[in-house]
């Protein structure tokens, strides 16, 4: 399929009181791990619903599942994958990438309009793998007499993101990029997602960084990863030197969190190594005195 190149664009946003008061945008965890397996988390993935629409940011293993979990248990329709028609990839890390197939993959032939797809340079390339994984798969329900909607919706319009900036805007929903420091990554993104009625920000992977403190700044909601210090301070000096060359320490978070006041503060893609999950949280809170939740996946935000 053909690639589009986003370059930097900056656009504005506006709506009614009264459509405002009407949205009710919702955060859907879907998934909260991490690159360590974990029976109760699924890889990072999170859905901000709007206008019944559902906007996913990540992708990572068990992710379709738990959408489609979210949509029997709690009647959020969108959810369902064949929904879901925006995806946001923070970068292409295997535990934000591992369910792209899968979403794609699910009940293709019956999709109206194809999975849009917005991501950092080698997103493409990516898809494109899953085209190659899924051709047998394509090839014989386009030919034998499956009733396929739309043929094109067996690919994705991948759009890839070369400078930060407005990706998406529609009606009244607008979703901007802005750069992150995690590890070696070039193009790493956190996200801006800008409703009506709610302001969403999502770190993705990183290190402390400036950039999603400004982005932050009064925000309802900033969803941000997160290292226990206590398990870190267990590590062996090398990892130590690593995980926080390329993730966000307690202590740091709660500095950037008091800094930029958000209403509610989200721990996800927790790493705590050999201390207590729990632990994040009591650490955060000691230096924080805002208001701090652990997701677990399938936890709900408004």
């Amino acid at each position: 399929m053909k690639k589009r190149i986003l370059p930097l664009v900056l656009l504005g946003l506006s709506a009614t009181a009264s459509h405002a008061a009407l949205a009710n945008t919702q955060v859907v965890m879907l998934g909260t791990g991490t690159p360590v397996p974990d029976g109760e988390r699924a890889g990072s993935s999170i859905a901000v619903i709007h206008d019944d629409e559902a906007y996913v940011f990540d992708i990572g293993a068990g992710a379709v599942e738990r959408a489609t979990q979210a949509a029997e248990r709690f009647d959020i329709e969108p959810l369902s994958p064949i929904n879901i028609d925006h995806l946001f990839l923070t970068h292409l890390h295997s535990d934000h990438i591992l369910d792209f197939p899968e979403l794609l993959g699910t009940y293709w032939w019956r999709r109206a309009d194809q999975l849009q797809v917005f991501g950092p340079e080698g997103t493409q390339a990516m898809s494109e793998g899953a085209y190659t994984m899924l051709a047998d798969d394509t090839e014989t329900r386009l030919k034998d007499k499956s009733p396929v909607t739309n043929p094109d919706a067996a690919y994705a319009d991948v759009t890839e993101i070369t400078a930060p900036g407005t990706v998406f805007k529609q009606d009244d929903i607008q979703v901007e990029a802005f750069p992150v420091s995690h590890g070696d990554w070039d193009k790493a993104y956190g996200y801006k997602v800008t409703t009506p009625d709610k302001t969403i920000v999502i770190s993705g992977d990183t290190s402390l960084n400036d950039e999603v403190q400004r982005q932050a700044e009064d925000a309802d909601i900033l969803i941000h990863e997160v290292i226990s210090r206590r398990g870190w301070e267990e590590l062996p000096e090398q990892w130590q030197a690593y995980h926080q060359y390329a993730h966000t320490l307690t202590d740091e978070l709660a500095g950037l969190a008091g800094a930029a006041e958000p209403d509610q503060l989200v721990l996800y893609h927790v790493l705590h190594y050999g201390a207590p999950i729990e632990s994040v949280l009591d650490e955060v809170q000691a230096q924080y005195d805002g208001k701090v939740a652990l997701a677990d996946d399938l936890d709900i935000f408004r």
